[in-house]
């Protein structure tokens, strides 16, 4: 998955906003106690991000 594609699956699910607070603010047990944006920064795959996210929020399986 495309950085770009991740970021624009984030904004839609939680709105423009929301997605910065989410990648900036929100601590994920499930990337090693890192935000999203951490997660990437340390090189992470988009799509590990991305599901952990969602198993994090109950994002629908349609949507994931």
């Amino acid at each position: 998955m495309r950085l770009t594609y991740f970021r624009e699956l984030m904004e839609t699910e939680f709105g423009v906003a929301r997605a910065g607070s989410v990648s900036r603010d929100h601590v994920f047990a499930e990337l090693g106690d890192r935000t999203v944006e951490q997660a990437l920064e340390a090189g992470i795959e988009p799509r590990e991000v991305w599901l952990a996210v969602c198993r994090a929020y109950d994002v629908p399986p349609a949507r994931r």
